[in-house]
């Protein structure tokens, strides 16, 4: 088991297996607007997110967790820009307040979460939150906060993709198979589930103009061609599975 194992393990599992939020959540959330990213590796999150945080519209939403910092690329994570690194007594105890909108058990070894606090602070602010999810995320959130917008990034072909991923430096075979099986899970989803808009990554500049216009209730003029480009994504993307690394 990890070192970083938690302490309060059951306590945790509890309270999330039956977790609610509270009523002053739901105040909070109420007419707040949310925007989730969620795409593979290489999909373009991270670069959406920084153009969309530059124009002064938006308010990137740092989640919380229970795991220490670590080193990535040399450089020690901060508290409070990639995450809000909390004592698992504190944590613990906002969740039995239901002071969470979502928040996942990991591995046995961390729990992470979005925090109302987080949300008020961008509706304090008048702007629109956003931040980046994982499938399980996703689905949670979307049951505490039905009008949610869920976008999906989609590569605009499956060459491409691979090419951005290979761009990112060498990847044990390992980590490479890991990733595709995670990008897989998320474009199943996306077949699977009806609330997700479509963006196809084309470039930075249209993505985060079709962005602003969904998160104001307009249209999205990539919805149409999505499915066909998302079949074809997870066709070769299988048959790449299928091959040994």
């Amino acid at each position: 088991m990890s070192q970083f194992s938690l302490k309060h393990y059951q306590e945790f599992k509890d309270v999330i297996d039956n977790y609610a939020i509270s009523e002053r959540a739901y105040r909070i959330l109420k007419d707040l607007k949310l925007v989730l990213l969620i795409g593979p590796t290489s999909g373009g999150r991270n670069t959406i997110i920084g153009h969309q945080l530059s124009t002064g519209k938006y308010y990137f939403i740092v989640s919380d967790t229970t795991r220490p910092p670590r080193v990535n690329d040399g450089v020690l994570e901060q508290n409070g820009k990639q995450y809000w690194f909390r004592d698992e007594a504190e944590m613990l105890a906002d969740l039995r307040s239901g002071d969470f909108l979502e928040a996942e058990l990991l591995h046995q070894q961390q729990v992470s979460g979005i925090s109302i606090r987080e949300l008020e602070k961008a509706k304090n602010e008048q702007k629109i939150a956003i931040t980046d999810v994982d499938v399980e995320g996703i689905h949670n959130i979307l049951k505490a906060k039905p009008d949610t917008v869920a976008i999906m990034l989609l590569p605009p072909s499956f060459d491409e993709w691979q090419r951005r991923l290979t761009g990112r430096g060498f990847m044990p075979p390992e980590e490479q198979k890991r990733r595709l099986e995670t990008a897989l899970k998320i474009f199943q989803d996306g077949l699977k589930q009806s609330y997700y808009h479509f963006i196809i990554t084309e470039n930075i500049e249209q993505s985060a103009g079709i962005i602003d216009s969904i998160a104001q209730g307009g249209a999205n003029p990539h919805q149409g061609r999505a499915l066909e480009v998302l079949n074809q994504l997870i066709e070769q993307l299988q048959n790449k599975l299928a091959n040994p690394f």
